[in-house]
């Protein structure tokens, strides 16, 4: 079993210039598996479908410019039957021209739509499998793959369609206006490509790569900004209990101050092509009447040609200048791939494989984990992740079923590291942990996770069906000693903000309910009845051991001794001695101990723990 934290390799930091081969091959890496997909049918009809509005239209808007040089040329020669025939002429072409226009943006949308939803399930599948989501949570060069997932792909769907369709509009707009542009002067043509030619070099090497770098930024300092706001919200009670306004205010301050910071940056680079755009543009009224003005005052040329001239002249330079027109656009565009890219990396399976190769060189040793029918854990030696501390060193022990094994020792120790290690959300160290199946441990922290949602889903999560009766569960709130809940809440499909309405002892309690649901073999508890007043903790422990449950605790009151059958007292720095339940105090030393090449005395009562090695 691979963990989260060594499926996660460390990404190279680079930057990526516009509209250069990295960049291009970044976008082909999360763009081209839905066109494989098995949706690729429907995808492809859509571009189709969009293609061939898009040639309507153009033909249209050339319909449309020759109809205006037309009438241009009737008023000139003041020749009233041919301008309005010209009128009808482009009434009738604008009566197509409109529902055109309207459906193709209405296709585009949709799919984009139908796009993102397809890219966004595949991100979620890569960032909730093998629970990277935990280890990415632990990784600092991969900031807010929330809104990666959210924005990012939003962005990436519809900017990619948007930019396609502008591509290939242009194509087809350069190949029909150029024929007209062509037909009036040859000149112009040759001086519109060199003018072309000049802005987009201009563009890309004097704006390219600095847009794209405080773009890039600007995405990640809005989304700190938005954390720190919503970790806020989420801790609103704890804040106010310490009153902890004005730090909090100073740390949102820094965040806001990096996004306005980084924003001024940008918004002078984005002046500066405000300016060259401007320009580049506006140039196109003067030029074809310079050009054209000698063939039209000679009489050569008629006005209304002259005026379909400038029309097409327009259009084949918006088609050729596409890169100066969006320039903004697509490096905001850029930066965005940037970042979805690193992420898909990360999480999508058949990214991984390029991924790990280039961070095998700096990988920690990992645990072994293999499958076995009870937990044992052999030559166990434990780093946090990203570390060379030495938590735990050459830990034995094998937990046979129905045992109980408490886990203590002085904050910092590594005890709930090692509860992290058992549930495979760690594999930084050495040795080997042979486990049940998954599916047989249930994990309850202090403060259990509650969503936003019925009684039910709340007693039977993580699963999203139960086959047990509404009597049923009713009867295990009452076990867990929270009889009257479903009554006071309304009922057990009563939705509730569960966080805030219960107190961390009904918590506590709810959520060893969720442990009766579910009945599995192995449950680790991590101060899971810190909360609790002694009864109730007795109780619940010995609910458990009456059902033959296998309990690994981590607690440091007195009182839960006597529902373990051996203790794992942590002392630092790797060391580690296992005791006999029987013979350990908390408020002094045991009368036998054990270091690490002694060997534990059997237990008083069965079942016991075996210690190899």
């Amino acid at each position: 079993m691979t963990s989260p934290t060594s499926a996660i390799p460390q990404p190279r930091r680079r930057r990526t210039a516009l509209l250069s081969v990295a960049a291009w091959k970044q976008f082909v890496e999360v763009a081209k598996p839905y066109w494989l997909s098995e949706e690729k049918k429907k995808a492809w009809w859509l571009l189709f479908a969009l293609i061939a509005l898009m040639l309507v239209e153009t033909k249209l808007a050339v319909m449309l410019n020759d109809q205006a040089g037309e009438m241009t040329s009737a008023l000139a020669a003041k020749n009233g039957n041919r301008f309005w025939t010209a009128v009808r002429a482009c009434l009738f072409t604008l009566a197509f021209a409109v529902p055109v226009y309207a459906f193709y943006y209405y296709m585009r949308d949709l799919f984009a739509n139908h796009w993102r939803r397809w890219l966004t399930g595949r991100f979620l599948d890569g960032y909730l499998k093998g629970r990277k989501y935990y280890a990415l949570d632990a990784n600092k060069d991969i900031d807010n793959p929330d809104q990666r997932i959210s924005e990012d792909i939003n962005t990436f769907t519809g900017r990619s369609i948007h930019f396609l369709l502008i591509f290939i509009g242009s194509i087809m707009q350069l190949v029909a206006f150029s024929a007209v542009l062509w037909s009036i002067s040859h000149m112009l043509v040759g001086v519109l490509a060199l003018y072309a030619s000049i802005g987009t070099v201009v563009a890309l090497y004097v704006f390219g790569n600095p847009l794209i770098h405080l773009n890039f930024w600007q995405l990640r300092r809005e989304a700190d900004f938005r954390f720190s706001l919503i970790r806020l919200r989420e801790n609103a009670e704890s804040i106010a209990f310490y009153r902890g306004e004005e730090q909090e205010r100073t740390r949102i301050n820094l965040k806001l101050d990096k996004a306005i910071h980084n924003f001024a940056k940008l918004i002078k680079k984005q002046r500066n092509l405000n300016m060259f755009q401007r320009t580049f543009s506006q140039l196109t009224l003067v030029l074809p009447g310079v050009i054209l003005a000698s063939g039209v005052l000679s009489g050569e040329l008629e006005v209304g040609r002259a005026i379909q001239a400038a029309g097409a002249f327009t259009a084949v330079l918006g088609a050729v200048g596409v890169i100066v027109d969006n320039f903004e656009s697509l490096s905001r565009f850029i930066a965005g791939i940037g970042r979805l890219h690193g992420l898909s990396r990360l999480v999508l399976d058949d990214a991984a494989p390029a991924a790990a190769a280039g961070a095998a060189v700096d990988a920690h040793p990992s645990i072994e984990r293999r499958p076995g029918t009870h937990l044992a854990l052999q030559s166990l030696t434990l780093h946090p992740p990203q570390s060379e501390r030495v938590l735990i060193k050459e830990l034995n022990l094998t937990l046979k079923p129905g045992d109980a094994l408490l886990i203590t020792g002085d904050s910092g120790c590594g005890k709930s590291s090692l509860l992290r290690a058992i549930a495979g959300l760690w594999q930084t160290g050495s040795g080997t942990i042979q486990h049940p199946p998954q599916e047989d441990f249930f994990f309850l922290p202090q403060q259990p996770y509650l969503q936003r949602g019925t009684l039910r889903s709340q007693l039977i999560y993580p699963s999203t069906h139960t086959s047990l009766g509404d009597a049923e569960l009713l009867a295990i709130l009452e076990q867990v000693h929270l009889p009257r809940l479903a009554g006071r809440v309304g009922g057990l499909d009563a939705v509730q903000d569960w966080d805030k309405l219960l107190s961390v002892g009904e918590q506590q309690r709810l959520a060893f309910g969720r442990v009766l649901v579910h009945a599995p073999k192995i449950v680790i508890l991590d101060e899971a009845t810190s909360a609790l007043d002694g009864a109730n903790e007795a109780a619940l422990y010995g609910r458990l051991r009456e059902s033959g449950t296998t309990l690994i605790s981590i607690a440091h009151r007195p009182a839960v001794l006597r529902h373990h059958t051996h203790v794992l007292h942590l002392m630092g720095e790797g060391q580690w001695e296992l005791l006999d339940a029987t013979v350990y105090r908390f408020d002094g030393a045991p009368a036998e101990m054990r270091s690490n090449e002694a060997r534990v005395q059997p237990a008083r009562r069965p079942p016991a723990i075996a210690v190899t090695g």
